[in-house]
């Protein structure tokens, strides 16, 4: 099975990436400090955020292709929520945070963007992502619609610009468990949407 790399887009359109030869991402000893440290010079020298993407996806992928390590860092899903997260790393002053999600089967995320972009890799199970935009309702701004949905499989790898909206729903008979990398959050621009009310609140 080919993994796949996505983007998804404010406007809520998703689209292919170029895709990365995984022989070249191959490493004896890549390890979890060199990641953060190239991650770190990436976003320093991009211009904005969507710039920066094809490099923190790249790097994701030679991460996940050659750190055992990583693949085995993660948490069974809360029995009462559903959802666990594993904080790989995140220190104040540092621009991004790193972690692993664990969804059980079933388990359906709120609708929500981000404030910041962001780069999810699925290390196993399957996730459904559906996308969804604003309708620029002048009289309900923060009604939504739906765009459309992508089922990722292991090994495929979506980001996100911040502002994209979605919501993710682990499918199958066993969890789901990604890698997740976030820049750094603006909290005044991070929400939850409700598609009863038309409105958004912070998230």
């Amino acid at each position: 099975m080919n993994a796949t790399d996505w983007l998804l887009n404010d406007d809520g359109t998703c689209q292919i990436c170029k895709p990365v030869r995984e022989w070249e991402l191959l490493r004896e000893e890549y390890r979890f400090y060199r990641f953060l440290t190239e991650v770190e010079d990436a976003v320093i020298q991009a211009s904005d955020d969507t710039s920066l993407l094809p490099d923190i996806r790249r790097l994701v992928r030679q991460l996940v292709l050659n750190s055992y390590w990583v693949q085995t860092q993660y948490l069974e899903a809360s029995p009462q929520t559903g959802v666990s997260v594993l904080i790989l790393y995140d220190e104040i002053g540092f621009p991004l945070t790193v972690q692993t999600v664990t969804f059980a089967p079933g388990t359906v995320s709120t609708i929500h963007n981000h404030g910041t972009w962001g780069v999810v890799a699925v290390l196993k199970g399957r996730e459904k992502n559906t996308f969804w935009r604003r309708t620029n309702s002048s009289d309900f701004p923060d009604r939504i619609e739906r765009v459309g949905e992508k089922i990722l499989e292991p090994g495929d790898i979506i980001s996100f610009t911040p502002n994209a909206i979605h919501s993710v729903e682990a499918i199958g008979d066993e969890p789901t468990i990604t890698f997740n990398i976030y820049g750094e959050t603006n909290s005044k621009n991070r929400f939850e949407y409700d598609l009863e009310t038309a409105t958004a609140k912070k998230f």
